[in-house]
């Protein structure tokens, strides 16, 4: 791969993580914690988003093209990778380490869960409140969805602080030791977020 592709690759990979990948996690984040206002008032807002027009469309171009790229490219750039954080231990190291750790682990897990959700639902199953209460009658359900989520709000928090950093928003130290909280903060929200609407499942 020349240095000009592999370049563009990684930055349109970076800008694919955050937009639209990034926000639809969000997304999704929130709509699961209206399970913490019971069945009802989960169901209402996941039938809103079951009924946006040109759904399939949406999903394809918004969510699943962009994922699949995101997801793949990751991969191959967790094997590629060289960590060194046995001979230089400092927190950007670890947190390079981790990113790619919890991208692999993450292709499993989305995998696992639109298994769960998207295809059951192609076969005829109603995903509702219901549903996801049943997933979460398992012990190892409930401990491998907060995995899935730390991971994956993780992933996205110290993702925007490489974004900002590829895309040369954040050019100077300062700026990117700041970044480096408000990522740690972002990464507490939406761990709350997701976290509590596991919960309300149960």
């Amino acid at each position: 791969m020349s240095r000009e592709s592999d370049f563009f690759l990684r930055r349109l990979h970076s800008l694919l993580g955050v937009i639209p990948v990034g926000l639809f996690l969000t997304q999704h984040l929130i709509i699961n914690y209206f399970s913490t206002r019971g069945e009802e008032a989960f169901n209402a807002a996941s039938d809103f988003m079951g009924s946006l027009p040109f759904l399939y469309v949406l999903e394809w171009v918004v969510i699943y093209i962009p994922l699949m790229f995101h997801a793949f490219y990751g991969v191959y750039i967790a094997f590629t990778a060289k960590n060194n954080t046995g001979r230089f231990g400092t927190y950007r190291n670890w947190m390079f380490k981790l990113q790619r750790l919890t991208g692999v682990f993450l292709v499993i897990f989305i995998a696992w869960h639109i298994y769960q959700t998207r295809i059951q639902k192609a076969l005829g199953v109603d995903v509702n409140y219901d549903m996801m209460a049943d997933i979460f009658q398992s012990t190892g359900m409930v401990i491998f969805y907060f995995a899935g989520v730390l991971a994956a709000t993780f992933h996205l928090a110290n993702g925007i602080w490489a974004f900002l950093v590829t895309w040369g928003i954040t050019q100077s130290p300062r700026s990117q030791q700041i970044f480096s909280y408000v990522s740690i903060l972002i990464f507490i929200a939406l761990s709350f977020i997701g976290i509590r609407a596991i919960l309300g499942f149960m």
